[in-house]
């Protein structure tokens, strides 16, 4: 079993805000800063009535990151028409 140690409230924050701001995985925080992906799940759900849960936040940021893809592939494709539709008009 693990060794119990108080985690500095700065260094919790630090955590958090990597993980909700910055889009830190809670795995890679926990590697980082030496605590228990445990701990961290508690802290992000210790609020869930205050707060969005860390699973909806998650998923929000990820369809976040899928439109912003889907908006760039689409700004390239309407890019790619207009250019040709130009093409075409020259060559008319």
């Amino acid at each position: 079993m693990g060794t119990f140690r108080v985690i500095p409230k700065e260094l919790k924050d630090q955590i958090l805000s990597r993980i909700k701001n910055d889009g830190v995985s809670v795995t890679q925080a926990s590697k980082d800063h030496g605590v228990s992906s445990k701990t961290i799940y508690t802290w992000l759900n210790h609020n869930l009535d205050k707060t969005l849960s860390y699973h909806d936040f998650a998923h929000l940021r990820k369809q976040n990151q899928d439109m912003l893809v889907l908006i760039g592939q689409l700004t390239l494709e309407i890019k790619k028409l207009k250019k040709n539709r130009n093409y075409a008009n020259s060559r008319s």
